[in-house]
């Protein structure tokens, strides 16, 4: 049976990986990594725009699919070797999470309800992954919705002429390029 996966990065960092087809974790850990497994789902939470920013973004920022790949390592830098996972992304709109936050068993009714996104990776149940993969998913099948979200969901297409800039508004989604490898 496959998981769900919440990864945590800042959205400039998860482009990369999208755009590459990996997820990297924890600062490059590979422990992590190795709770994953081929099938597994894993949802991207960026609370930044940039690594270490005060740009804050709040939102999900890639979905997709764990591929048969073991995590492996690579040298960025002869002081910094990362370990990845390769990763199937779908085509989805960055979604922030505030609208969310009342629906999602790991933060609803908490005050502090970023305290569980600070460990980078977790594993969250079915019912948050299916949540929040309709509201970011143009094609819910692709997710395994079930009927009563799929019949209900209102499809939201990107414009063709969409970017990855930044959104002249708080909140708004923004298409993300698909990466079919």
């Amino acid at each position: 049976m496959s998981r769900n996966w919440i990864a945590v990065a800042s959205a400039n960092h998860v482009r990369i990986g999208r755009e590459a087809g990996f997820m990297q974790v924890c600062h490059g850990k590979a422990a992590p990594l190795r709770r994953s497994a081929p099938g597994d789902r894993v949802i991207y939470y960026s609370p930044t725009e940039t690594f270490g920013g005060r740009d804050r973004l709040q939102a999900f920022t890639a979905i997709g699919m764990v591929e048969e790949t073991n995590a492996y390592q690579i040298e960025i830098h002869p002081d910094f070797r990362p370990w990845r996972r390769d990763v199937a992304w779908w085509p989805a709109m960055e979604t922030p999470i505030r609208p969310l936050l009342g629906r999602l068993s790991f933060t609803r009714g908490r005050a502090s309800w970023g305290y569980q996104l600070r460990f980078g990776f977790f594993e969250i149940d079915k019912n948050d992954a299916e949540l929040i993969a309709e509201a970011m998913l143009s094609t819910p099948e692709q997710f395994e919705l079930p009927d009563r979200l799929r019949s209900s969901r209102k499809i939201a297409r990107a414009p063709a002429s969409a970017s990855l800039t930044r959104p002249s508004s708080r909140g708004s989604a923004r298409a993300i390029e698909p990466n079919f490898g």
